[in-house]
């Protein structure tokens, strides 16, 4: 049986077994060692090339700062990689298993699977690790289109009582709150919308490791009925 045919059987198999029922039960979940330390290094230099080379800007905000300084609310320097149908090289040679990740499956189940989608869109990330974080937020407050939110870590030896940078998750309706370290080959999946407002707390260097960036590539997939939907809209008010 060919390699890549084996890989999507596990995918399906850990998506259905796994990351479904989580997504569905507390909204959200995540997966180590998911790449292997080969494919997760070939990512890592990928993303600080396009850092060394000056490829990353400031993440903006969607709203008025009310006087506070921005890299008090965001502290991100990002890149767009580009919206994508199935197939898109671009995407699938920056994070190829990512895209695999859009499982198979119908039913009610079809919003977070790829034929239910209009399209993929991915951005690379790095805190510089000078206090930076992002304040509490939600990825798609307003019905944008934005479904699932993937997160893949690319952080070596992160200690995260040195460093900071957990992202801190506020499930809906819950009494608790959900801290992910920000580790080397973890991938963290949660729904995008105000199930799961979340927070980036501040990274810091330290004096061992003068340049310790946090760094971490997003993927989002889009529900194609709520983002045409939401074109629409935009359309509309222009």
């Amino acid at each position: 049986m060919p390699l890549g045919h084996i890989m999507r059987l596990d995918l399906e198999r850990i998506a259905l077994e796994y990351v479904v029922p989580c997504l569905h039960d507390i909204g959200f979940c995540y997966l180590d060692n998911f790449l292997g330390e080969v494919v997760g290094d070939c990512v890592l230099e990928r993303v600080k090339r396009m850092h060394r080379d000056g490829e990353l800007a400031d993440g903006q905000l969607a709203g008025p700062s009310r006087g506070v300084a921005k890299r008090h609310l965001r502290g991100d320097q990002i890149n767009i990689l580009g919206r994508a149908t199935r197939g898109n090289g671009k995407i699938q040679s920056s994070l190829p298993p990512l895209a695999e990740l859009a499982f198979q499956e119908g039913g009610k189940l079809n919003i977070i699977f790829l034929q239910s989608l209009s399209f993929i869109q991915a951005m690379v990330a790095c805190y510089p690790g000078n206090g930076t974080g992002y304040v509490r937020h939600v990825d798609n407050p307003n019905g944008d289109g934005r479904c699932i939110t993937c997160i893949y870590y690319l952080n070596k030896n992160w200690d995260s009582k040195l460093h900071g940078g957990i992202l801190r998750i506020f499930p809906e309706g819950k009494s608790y709150v959900a801290d992910v370290e920000p580790i080397f080959d973890r991938l963290l999946f949660f729904w995008s919308d105000r199930r799961n407002p979340h927070e980036v707390q501040p990274s810091y260097a330290t004096r061992q490791i003068s340049f310790f960036y946090r760094y971490a590539m997003t993927v989002w997939y889009f529900d194609a009925e709520e983002r045409a939907e939401a074109k629409k809209k935009f359309r509309n008010l222009t």
